[in-house]
């Protein structure tokens, strides 16, 4: 048994820790996060940016002495960000042709539908005047009323909803452009002043804990990245594989869209199959829906299993760990919390085993 005033520092300097960890996530990340997704761009851009630098050099004489211009190493990585940028736009247009055809059928096929839910309407009315022995039509009149009611509800409260919530929107747009502007220069300028940093981070009375955070930040960034792509990629096929089953002629459409609704943790493919299952038991439909039930079960352990499992293998905690930490991450920080969760946890571990070696 160790001594209690060693369990008791240790206490302390967990609790410390934690503290440290939790004020910085909580206060400071928010304002330094273009910055760390700036330094994560520029660290992929450098090699080629150095390369691009190195290559394009022109000489250049005047007043009867030679100079060489060389390609500044932040004009070089802007240049290969746009050029990426462009390339994924363009696959994102050429990629895109088969679903914006799925989606012409999709349109077409809505007043089908709205044709169809009428006449289940009107059916289940008359279903229940027979049973309770009514005026025939008169909840079939009742409910055309509720829904001409409703429509004119929704008319009046749109245009104050829209007139409000558009400032908000102009908002929020001017502040995407004016973060995206910030975030493009600071790639710039982080790729022409990496080294000087670099040494300044090396010369600091800090610069174990800045590796320490360094090296944990990059690596659960990086197993996060690819375990979600991993996980959407997974849930596209299977989404569309089963609506390839079900004989559903937008399933290109209907999986690639519930593969990406499923990487938004407060939504996933619960948000569509499961609405989806219970329409299709109303209409007794009962082994499609059972199918598309089934379909949303598969998804989601899929996703529970994968996340824990890739996660922890990738950055070094178990399943149970990750599992916990995401939760609490997702209490405490909301959604990035999923992210910060073991990423605080790791270094929470890392800086309390640094200083309990150290002192």
């Amino acid at each position: 048994m160790g001594k209690p005033e060693k369990k008791l520092k240790r206490i302390l300097l967990i609790m410390g820790i934690t503290g440290a960890v939790y004020g910085t996530f909580r206060y400071l990340l928010p304002l330094v996060v273009p910055f760390l997704v700036a330094w994560g761009l520029a660290a992929f851009l450098r090699p080629t940016a150095l390369w691009l630098s190195a290559h394009c050099r022109v000489t250049i004489y005047a007043n009867g002495k030679e100079r060489i211009w060389a390609l500044p190493v932040g004009v070089a990585g802007i240049g290969e960000l746009f050029v990426i940028m462009g390339v994924l736009f363009w696959l994102l247009y050429f990629g895109s042709r088969a679903l914006c055809l799925e989606a012409g059928m999709f349109l077409d096929q809505i007043p089908v539908w709205v044709e169809e839910l009428d006449a289940w309407l009107t059916g289940m009315c008359h279903w229940v005047e027979d049973c309770f022995c009514l005026t025939p039509n008169c909840l079939v009149l009742l409910m055309r009323e509720m829904l001409r009611g409703l429509m004119e509800s929704l008319k009046q409260g749109a245009m104050p909803y829209l007139m409000v919530n558009s400032v908000t929107v102009f908002r929020w747009g001017m502040e995407f452009t004016v973060v995206s502007v910030i975030l493009l220069v600071a790639v710039g300028m982080i790729l022409q002043e990496m080294e000087v940093w670099k040494r300044r981070c090396k010369g600091s009375l800090f610069c174990q804990e800045y590796d320490l955070m360094g090296r944990r930040l990059t690596n659960v960034a990086n197993a996060y990245l690819k375990t979600q792509g991993i996980i959407m990629v997974l849930t596209t096929l299977i989404c569309t594989a089963g609506f390839w089953m079900l004989g559903n002629p937008y399933y290109i459409l209907a999986g690639l869209g519930i593969g990406i609704l499923d990487a938004f943790p407060i939504l996933g493919t619960g948000t569509i199959l499961v609405p989806w299952a219970i329409f299709c038991f109303f209409g007794k439909r009962w082994g499609r829906g059972l199918f598309l039930l089934g379909l949303y079960l598969v998804c989601y352990f899929l996703r529970e299993i994968l996340e824990a499992k890739l996660m922890g293998n990738r950055v070094g905690l178990s399943s149970l760990e990750t599992l916990i930490s995401m939760y609490v991450g997702l209490k405490l920080f909301g959604i990035l919390g999923l992210i910060l969760g073991p990423v605080g946890l790791l270094l929470v571990e890392d800086l309390v085993e640094h200083y309990d070696n150290v002192y």
